[in-house]
């Protein structure tokens, strides 16, 4: 799912409104350094975390707001607030909270275009090869979700009716769509075909660099592949041992979007393993002094909109 055609949406009906950004996140909190949201008068987009710390940036955002619109109140410069999560807020996460609260200027209006563009680019890709019941289903499972999802399909009626911000590759040689796929890529092979299933997840399997490679099907379906893969395909145990089938887990629930659901939470939890794992690496490559560019949570992040972390 694409933040941009909601962002913009919001900012074209939003001539006068603030950025909220988490600028700091200590210890046990909502979300991490460098989230934010934009409020205006009337509505809100994205969100900090929710809860009472949500609330109170809100309230001091339009506060801002109303200041620069002679309204009287609060100052009408940036605000920065520094929130305990206790009891005295209700809210017992137990962190701490730096948020900033600036207005949007045009140059901050470009700057937040901008850092959703980068944020869309960066989602990884999940590709769906098939279009049936649980395929279409899962692609509006992962619709809501910060991923790039693509629906693969041989035949042009299956792809009718996806949710919008799904896209959608009708070829007769879905295989090749493996091979083209971006590095760190979740693949869901769940086709009207088995012997289909079975050549695409071969493609998937030669590929080392996959966070999630799942078939549907039962167990019994798993050892026939396996039988295939080692013997004819010439796979081996270690790639085979990469491979989800079934998918979604051990609940005996056959409808579409249970096993969607259950699919979805499974691939977003591999995506995350597999993002941390290239996150812990990186932080490896800069343990040279570059702390300020790591981005976790325990210690705070520079913000991507020019505030200075921790």
């Amino acid at each position: 799912m694409s933040s941009l055609p909601g962002l913009r949406a919001f900012l074209a009906a939003a001539p006068d409104a603030a950025l909220v950004e988490v600028a700091e996140a200590l210890g046990s909190t909502p979300r991490e350094a460098g989230a934010w949201m934009l409020v205006s008068p009337e509505r809100t987009f994205g969100t900090i975390g929710g809860g009472q710390l949500e609330f109170m940036a809100i309230e001091r955002a339009r506060a801002l707001l109303g200041a620069e619109a002679g309204q009287g109140g609060a100052s009408d410069g940036p605000a920065t607030l520094d929130v305990p999560l206790g009891p005295e807020i209700g809210q017992c996460c137990g962190g701490r909270v730096v948020v900033s609260v600036r207005r949007l200027d045009g140059a901050l209006r470009d700057e937040v275009l901008r850092r959703a563009e980068r944020e869309d680019a960066a989602n990884p890709t999940v590709l769906l090869f098939g279009g049936g019941h649980v395929g279409h289903a899962l692609a509006a499972a992962l619709a809501l979700l910060p991923v790039r999802t693509i629906v693969v399909e041989t035949r042009a009626e299956a792809l009718g009716d996806l949710p919008p911000g799904v896209e959608a590759r009708l070829t007769p040689v879905p295989e090749e769509m493996v091979r083209e796929a971006p590095a760190g890529a979740a693949f869901v092979v769940l086709t009207h075909d088995h012997a289909l299933d079975f050549l695409i997840v071969a493609e998937v399997l030669n590929r080392k660099d996959a966070a999630y490679a799942g078939m549907i099907g039962s167990k019994t379906k798993r050892a026939t592949f396996r039988n295939w893969y080692l013997k004819t395909a010439g796979g081996d145990e270690a790639a085979l041992a990469r491979l989800v089938c079934p998918i979604g887990g051990e609940v005996k629930d056959k409808r579409p979007s249970v096993i969607a659901a259950l699919a979805a939470a499974e691939i977003v939890a591999a995506l995350a393993r597999a993002s941390g794992q290239r996150r812990a690496e990186a932080i490896g490559e800069t343990r040279d002094g570059r702390r300020a560019q790591a981005i976790t949570s325990a210690t705070g992040r520079r913000s991507d909109f020019g505030i200075g972390g921790a």
